[in-house]
């Protein structure tokens, strides 16, 4: 049995393709605002409004949708919204440690199936220089936080406390536990 993934994002992608699950991609098209102000009930709020944008043209089938913030000295981060931005986020948790929190949620009308469940993990970010932060600033405007743990190539993150999927914007823990609901309710 597969699923819709709402979401677009390669690194999600790529965590579903390595573990062999089965799904199909239609992004949902939502403005990521909420009223919510604790990082779990941000990100729980924003993957329901994703899944509930893509269940409701696909009542049928089953819809997984995530959302992923960077919690940092009390202040959400979420992605940058320019070069600019992306260096004040950059500055803030330079050689600091952050809240990674990723929202999932599951829902499929049809069954009548709603479920959203949140992971948190702890990231250090290595003290970085003004040229690092330049240069690094225009990389990742389309992650929460302005950067990218599994890139390789920047090494800004020395230490995770926590799952690295979760970092990266999708833990499997809670992807499965939905996939064996979808299985259980298909039967």
């Amino acid at each position: 049995m597969s699923f819709i993934l709402a979401s677009k994002s390669p690194r999600r992608i790529e965590i579903l393709k390595k573990n062999k699950i089965k799904f199909k991609i239609i992004p949902a098209r939502i403005k990521e605002e909420t009223d919510f102000k604790k990082p779990n009930l941000i990100v729980m709020n924003l993957a329901r409004k994703k899944a509930l944008y893509v269940a409701s043209r696909n009542p049928d089938k089953p819809v997984i949708a995530a959302d992923t913030i960077v919690y940092c000295k009390g202040k959400i981060i979420g992605k940058p919204k320019n070069k600019d931005n992306a260096m004040r986020f950059l500055k803030t948790q330079s050689g600091k440690w952050q809240r990674v929190y990723t929202g999932v949620c599951l829902m499929w009308l049809d069954k009548n199936i709603e479920i959203c469940d949140w992971e948190v993990s702890q990231c250090y970010m290595r003290k970085l220089k003004d040229d690092e932060i330049k240069e690094i600033a225009s990389k990742h405007l389309d992650k929460a936080g302005g950067w990218a743990v599994q890139d390789g190539k920047d090494m800004l993150i020395a230490k995770i406390k926590g799952r690295y999927d979760n970092v990266v914007g999708l833990p499997l823990n809670i992807v499965k536990k939905f996939i064996k609901i979808i299985e259980r309710a298909n039967k």
